[in-house]
């Protein structure tokens, strides 16, 4: 009798302490999107900073900073292809604002903790 409680009491534990460990989805399809949504991101946020009258340089360092801290701490950081990046807002900046002269070295500045 006690044998069958402790049975039930530890197939209890188990079934609620059990957290299954997902692996980190780090296809080239997951790294692609996630690159798109930082630039789609960096390039709405320099756009309306633009818009509301902030000066250039001063929209540049408020979108980067923007940027950084809202995706500094995804595990996909580290997959990153930094030219992909730039090249992904720097498009994004011309068909979205109409911006066609943006510097592409400031975009440098633009990077994640790993």
């Amino acid at each position: 009798m006690i044998k069958n409680i402790l049975n039930i009491l530890l197939l209890f534990l188990f079934l609620i302490f059990d957290t299954p460990a997902f692996p980190i989805d780090s296809s080239q399809k997951t790294i692609e999107k996630y690159s798109l949504k930082i630039s789609s991101k960096f390039a709405n946020t320099y756009c309306n900073s633009i818009k509301f009258g902030i000066s250039k340089d001063g929209a540049l360092r408020f979108s980067i900073g923007e940027t950084n801290k809202e995706f500094s701490n995804s595990k996909l950081n580290k997959f990153i292809d930094y030219e992909l990046l730039n090249k992904n807002i720097l498009l994004s900046l011309k068909n979205n604002c109409k911006i066609f002269d943006f510097p592409e070295y400031e975009l440098d500045k633009l990077a994640f903790k790993n």
